[in-house]
């Protein structure tokens, strides 16, 4: 009987937040006083080089007393990073068909060959020019 009490305690309400290979887990849970308190978990899928995979998870306890301040710094740096930078990804390594670009050491070679190295206003002579759209 004990186990089913704890089994209660466990399954109050749920809710999931799939994300690319990161799954998100908001589960209200019980103390054994009968309070509740909130788990908020990062479930993180990894690939094996033999195709098996196996996933990492990060939990937060978070507790009543803690919500209000909590939710008004999580809701403060949200506001922040939409205001500074908008809604939109900007990072193609979000984008579910993002392929890391590759090049052959010829391509390089061929690359640093051609380019202009003279030093013009103070700028360094070893940096490559970097297309920020790429970024």
């Amino acid at each position: 009987m004990e186990n089913n009490d704890f089994r209660d305690r466990e399954e109050i309400f749920s809710k999931v937040l799939r994300a690319g290979r990161r799954t998100y887990f908001f589960d209200v849970r019980s103390t054994k006083a009968g309070d509740y308190y909130l788990t908020l978990t990062e479930s993180k899928k990894f690939t094996n080089d033999d195709g098996s995979f196996h996933y990492k998870k990060h939990k937060i306890y978070l507790y009543k007393e803690d919500f209000s301040e909590f939710s008004s710094i999580l809701n403060e740096m949200t506001d922040y990073v939409v205001n500074e930078k908008g809604e939109e990804v900007i990072s193609e390594r979000h984008q579910k068909d993002f392929k890391k670009e590759e090049y052959s050491e010829s391509e390089i070679i061929k690359t640093e060959d051609t380019e202009d190295t003279k030093p013009t206003d103070n700028k360094p002579t070893d940096f490559t020019d970097v297309s920020f759209e790429d970024i």
